[in-house]
């Protein structure tokens, strides 16, 4: 019996004893996923205030970052992901710096688009008039897209260059006779007594698209907390989809800036299309519109000289081997 035993003997098997004890769990490590404040991203918020991202195992610190280093941080390791539209992941990647897109959040049915003076009532009357909107942005490409659709070129109109909420207050005070914007400005716009709205993205459906990017780096050691917050995306549509007030409430809350009051965000909802399993599956299936939409975009900066890479595909940077159940 122990009791029994000499006291050094005792002592070793005490000791033993405490060490086969199981220490204490390991950090769970932190991934990190920069957004501008938009809408469009309000169910990976739900999925984090309902817990469904940590029922999945994975932590995600979410980081506001509202102007164009988002990318800067991204490629400097600051940051491992990036919530953005599809259309400006050409201009950035090269080839110290690969990225791609997992899955889609939403698709712009009016939350981006163009106002104008009354008498503007076609794009092809943009002609020789002075549209402001942000150079490199989605702006950018909604204007050059609509453009090209009217047989026009930027060489047409006169550009100013100026960021979204510059652009649309530009508009209100009459200072151009366009701007290409989101809202809050495409409502304070058309409703300045000299605008009204000359188009908006509900006429090019899947062309605006958010997306979750991540670099590839992260994509080969970290994929399976990828492949979690993807998960989490889904549910967190589906609650959504259940439980629409309530989801709103908490995603006004969690998405925060100007998005905070519900009223506002349900309001600015209406402009978008929430991509759920089904939708990301069908949008990034071998030439469906991710691919679509990836190569126009390619097409479309390489002609501004903004892309760094030769012969860039869309199939470069889209990888939907995450969208799985």
């Amino acid at each position: 019996m122990l009791r029994k035993l000499p006291a050094y003997v005792v002592i070793v098997v005490l000791i033993g004893t405490v060490l086969l004890l199981p220490g204490p769990a390991p950090a769970q490590k932190v991934l990190k996923i920069g957004y501008p404040v938009w809408v469009g991203y309000g169910p990976l918020f739900l999925a984090d205030k309902k817990g469904f991202l940590r029922n999945e195992g994975v932590n995600v610190q979410f980081v506001n970052m509202e102007v164009n280093p988002r990318y800067v941080a991204l490629a400097a390791g600051q940051i491992e992901g990036l919530m953005t539209t599809i259309d400006t992941m050409p201009q950035r990647v090269r080839p110290d710096f690969q990225i791609a897109a997992v899955m889609a959040f939403d698709d712009s049915k009016g939350g981006d688009g163009i106002v104008a003076n009354k008498d503007i009532t076609t794009i092809k009357e943009l002609n020789g008039k002075k549209v402001a909107y942000e150079e490199g942005s989605v702006s950018h490409f909604l204007l050059g897209y609509l453009l090209k659709q009217n047989g026009m070129a930027f060489k047409d109109i006169v550009s100013v260059n100026m960021a979204p909420g510059d652009a649309g207050a530009a508009f209100v005070a009459g200072k151009v006779d366009a701007a290409v914007t989101w809202e809050p400005w495409l409502t304070k716009g058309k409703s300045a007594p000299h605008g009204h709205l000359l188009v908006d993205s509900s006429a090019t459906p899947g062309l605006i698209v958010d997306v979750l990017v991540f670099r590839n780096d992260v994509l080969r050691a970290r994929g399976d907390e990828v492949r979690k917050v993807v998960a989490a995306w889904h549910k967190g549509v589906e609650y959504w989809k259940a439980y629409p007030d309530e989801s709103n409430q908490i995603m006004a809350d969690a998405v925060g800036g100007w998005l905070k009051d519900p009223k506002i965000f349900a309001e600015t909802l209406t402009g978008i299309r929430y991509y759920d399993y089904d939708a990301n599956k069908s949008f990034f299936a071998s030439g469906g519109g991710a691919y679509k939409t990836g190569q126009f975009a390619i097409d479309f900066w390489a002609k501004q000289g903004k892309v760094r890479i030769k012969g860039l595909k869309a199939s470069d940077i889209l990888n939907p081997s995450f969208i799985a159940r």
